[in-house]
């Protein structure tokens, strides 16, 4: 495969695999924290949305910026414009999906929480399986990594939604 091949798509492969990554980590702890603080339901899908679309779109503005810094940096003008805007348009998108997972039990469940955490968690193993599969490493060890460090975060915006009432 040509040299400028792999780098487009080692490119779009970092863009989804950090967009849906970091959406589904920042969306359900964000979702968690704010749930388990007593916030009513309206409020949390409002947060929810308003997550998804700044940080969408933040991600892929990042997104853009670092891969053009990167080429500017190491003097790499052979990678063409209109790779880096497709990689943040590919981060835009798999942020805004992913994200869609945890919220979604907000809209359709009745108790959402536990739920948007559990699928949250499998959909993390699931894409650290996928990588995993796609870079020839062993699928399960990679899976149970991302887990682990995503759970971590979730982990987190439970801890601090039970502390912020305590606060008030």
């Amino acid at each position: 495969m040509p040299t400028q091949s792999r780098e487009r798509i080692a490119v779009y492969l970092r863009s989804l695999i950090f967009g849906v990554e970091d959406s589904l980590v920042s969306t359900v702890g964000l979702l968690s924290g704010i749930a388990i603080s007593g916030v009513e339901r309206s409020a949390i899908l409002v947060t929810g949305i308003v997550l998804l679309a700044v940080e969408g779109f933040s991600m892929a503005a990042g997104s853009f910026l670092s891969e053009r810094s990167v080429e500017e940096y190491t003097g790499n003008s052979k990678i063409p414009l209109h790779y880096s805007i497709v990689g943040g348009f590919i981060m835009f998108a798999s942020y805004i999906l992913a994200g869609l997972i945890p919220l979604a039990p907000y809209v359709f469940f009745s108790n959402p929480l536990g739920i948007s955490v559990v699928i949250s968690l499998v959909s993390l193993f699931l894409l650290g399986a996928f990588s995993a599969r796609n870079f020839g490493i062993h699928w399960f060890s990679r899976g149970i990594r991302m887990l682990i460090i995503g759970g971590m975060a979730i982990a987190m915006g439970v801890a601090i939604g039970n502390w912020v009432p305590l606060v008030r």
